[in-house]
């Protein structure tokens, strides 16, 4: 499983990666997690707003950073 953080190094992607890390732990899952700081490469995905969050290149969560329980639920299915 791959799942990416999309903003551009803000306080809110910050604590979004950050939350993301506790939700991948506390889901027990084996994911990959990787910052997407780059405008061109966040704007690829189809992202205008960030932070910005992708589990296997699906976005789940666009412009707000959610609570640490609504990020398992997306990464659990």
């Amino acid at each position: 499983m791959k799942i990416e953080v999309l903003g551009t190094g803000c306080a809110k992607c910050n604590k979004l990666y950050e939350a993301t890390k506790e939700a991948i732990a506390a889901a027990g899952v084996d994911a990959e997690l990787v910052k997407v700081e780059k405008i061109m490469d966040i704007a690829a995905r189809g992202v205008l707003v960030t932070p910005a969050l992708t589990v296997d290149g699906e976005v789940k969560f666009s412009g707000k950073v959610p609570k640490v329980e609504e990020l398992v639920k997306a990464i659990t299915g």
